[in-house]
């Protein structure tokens, strides 16, 4: 596991964990006892709560010491045990972790007043958490968390009691209340303001309140600084039932929350009071959906073995020679493609007899998504070896991270190799919770830009462990890009990462905003490669909202919107002729900034598709081909 400055220099986000005192009790520790004394009278217990944090892919688990600074722990007699808790409770968290997470040492609030409120200095304050620090850092926790905090004057005391014993990095988070602000009356912009200037490396909310007060608060933290964010909401405001306590937002409630989150600008993310496994868990499915990433196995540069300089020297196909797909691209000729997908079950002769018209109309090569919208169907690999041996077009294999790990997508790359694919599309894959078995699990060992590396390096000989592989692969590489994306700015680097990975051209999602597509292309003309635009012929109004509104990364404009009402109310017909009509006014736009179409057949309406081609007359030397197909569809 990398330490925890290292990932503060990515871009990636990552996951605490959960609430350590709600398991000891769901386990029937009660609260009139000290959770901190655990860590010597129930060290099993304790590592056990550790150990279902990390097994839900925690990257970062908390030291069970909210509560062993000075003062807390006189109140159970143990202020001699300081050391010893604090100690213990360090090397209990690092047994659960390995190499699997990082530890922070968990330091609460003092349960005292300090100056100007109350009798404890502030030089007092300072020393007590400077002691529990100490402790701490000597038992090798890897950063600090200061959490629940109220008082912006002890947290700086904290703040500095650290930073006297070490230069551990430290998150620094407040605890609010309903109304946004602390039981003092600083708001959201003053607590990230005060927590910068005093050195904090992550600032953030904690406890206190449920997800959505702490989204409130921290989008208007991100507005007044640039460190880096984190968010530890409670799961809602506890409900008394029976003389216990429960918290009802559920762990779904939560996951939903977490991707809220990160457009917020958050980068660590986790629960307080009330939160469990099972919300840790599928925290962690969301930010992977969203922001996915090796964070089990590290996609770095390892020293090569003798065997793997050996290799190295291994010549790489040439891209003009891997694929005629390939052989266009690295020749900067203007590609077609149309996007057809897997049949649903065993039988595919339907799919690959509309597979067989495009060939007829010279299309370059088909495209086969994998698993699109978390949809069962066969494989995308079995289809692209079926469409290229029966029908004889080449493919362009959408390859995603989400349903397989690492050993997995290794053999799969090499199996695809062996069986002559060569065309791949490197995608991350829509979360399950998109499709229609949400509890069917994601994987994420890597995201796209790790996979993008990894055939690279295929591509040169070497596994991802810089092993040799004998015989190098020949993939054309392509990638997603989403000019799009809600976070443009995050979008663009991920690009710069997936070209500097070793990715050759993109594909965009459907494109229906031609003045966004060209603006981003300006965005990304530093690390310009071969792009491929995608376009989607609407057929109704319906299907126009529904691309809107429900396909991430998809913009269709108001005047498309209203253009696809009008021709829905007259008639069915009316409304698919405009959207060709759309589709094909797209392409014409962009067409000049591009180096490929990839269109989709909507609903498989292979026909429907080829008859954007038309803006392409000038463009593609199949065009009459493709004119006497779509006629003859027309036809029959």
């Amino acid at each position: 596991m990398k330490n925890f400055r290292d990932l503060l220099e990515t871009d990636s986000v990552y996951v605490f964990d959960g609430a350590i005192g709600t398991r000891f009790y769901d386990k029937g520790i009660y609260i009139n006892q000290s959770y901190d004394e655990l860590n010597l009278k129930a060290p099993d217990l304790v590592r056990q709560v550790h150990e279902e944090y990390v097994n839900a892919g925690a990257d970062i688990i908390e030291t069970n010491t909210f509560g062993a600074t000075r003062h807390k722990l006189r109140q159970h007699s143990l202020e001699n045990q300081l050391r010893e808790i604090n100690l213990q409770g360090v090397l209990h968290a690092k047994a659960a972790a390995g190499e699997k997470a990082l530890v922070a040492g968990s330091v609460g609030p003092l349960d005292l007043r300090i100056e100007p409120y109350g009798p404890t200095s502030l030089d007092e304050a300072r020393e007590m958490f400077a002691e529990q620090a100490s402790a701490l850092a000597e038992g090798g926790v890897d950063l600090f968390i200061l959490e629940t905090f109220a008082d912006l004057a002890e947290i700086q005391q904290a703040i500095r009691g650290v930073k006297e014993v070490c230069d551990l990095p430290i998150v620094a988070q407040i605890q609010i209340q309903t109304d946004g602000k602390t039981v003092f009356g600083a708001d959201a912009e003053t607590i990230a303001k005060r927590l910068d200037e005093w050195g904090a490396d992550v600032i953030g909310l904690n406890c206190g309140v449920g997800p959505t007060h702490v989204l409130h608060a921290l989008e208007a933290m991100r507005a007044v600084t640039g460190k880096k964010l984190s968010a530890q909401p409670n799961a809602g405001l506890p409900r008394d039932v029976q003389g216990r306590q429960f918290y009802m937002c559920s762990p779904e409630y939560m996951s939903k929350f977490a991707k809220r989150f990160i457009k917020a600008g958050a980068s660590f993310i986790g629960g307080c009071c009330g939160t469990t496994p099972k919300h840790i868990r599928l925290i962690v499915d969301s930010v992977r959906a969203i922001s996915p990433r090796a964070s089990r196995v590290v996609v770095k540069e390892q020293t090569p073995t003798k065997k793997a300089i050996e290799m190295a020297e291994v010549k790489p196909v040439a891209a003009i020679d891997r694929s005629k797909w390939s052989r266009k691209i690295a020749l900067g000729e203007f590609v077609t493609s149309v996007e057809v997908l897997p049949p649903k079950g065993v039988t595919a002769d339907k799919t690959l007899e509309s597979i067989g018209i495009l060939k007829e109309a010279g299309v370059d090569a088909v495209n086969i998504p994998d698993g699109p919208r978390a949809q069962t169907r066969m494989s995308a690999q079995a289809t692209a070896i079926l469409v290229e041996r029966e029908v004889g077009i080449e493919a362009v294999l959408h390859y995603c991270c989400r349903d397989r790990n690492l050993l997995g997508m290794m053999s799969d790359l090499l199996g695809a190799a062996a069986l002559g694919l060569h065309n791949l599309l490197i995608i991350t894959g829509d979360p399950p919770k998109m499709g229609p078995y949400p509890d069917a699990t994601a994987v994420f060992d890597i995201d796209s830009i790790g996979l993008t590396n990894m055939v690279n390096k295929l591509n040169h000989g070497l596994d991802l462990g810089n092993n040799p592989i004998g015989t190098p692969t020949a993939f054309s590489i392509g990638v997603g890009v989403n000019p799009g994306a809600i976070n443009l700015e995050e979008e663009i680097k991920r690009f710069e990462w997936k070209v500097e990975a070793g990715a050759e051209y993109a594909i965009t999602q459907p494109v229906y905003d031609t003045e966004q597509l060209h603006e981003f292309l300006d965005r990304i003309s530093h690390v310009r490669i071969p792009i491929v635009a995608g376009i989607f012929p609407l057929v109704s109004y319906r299907n126009a909202e529904f691309m809107h509104n429900e396909v991430p990364g998809v913009r269709v404009t108001q005047e498309i919107l209203e253009r696809m009402r009008k021709a829905s109310e007259q008639s069915k017909e009316h409304a698919r002729e405009e959207g060709l009509a759309i589709a094909r006014e797209s392409l014409e736009e962009i067409k000049d900034v591009i180096q490929g179409v990839q269109v989709s057949a909507p609903f498989g309406n292979v026909r429907l598709a080829l008859k954007v081609f038309d803006a392409l007359s000038d463009y593609s030397s199949n065009s009459e081909a493709i004119a006497n197909v779509t006629k003859a569809g027309t036809e029959e």
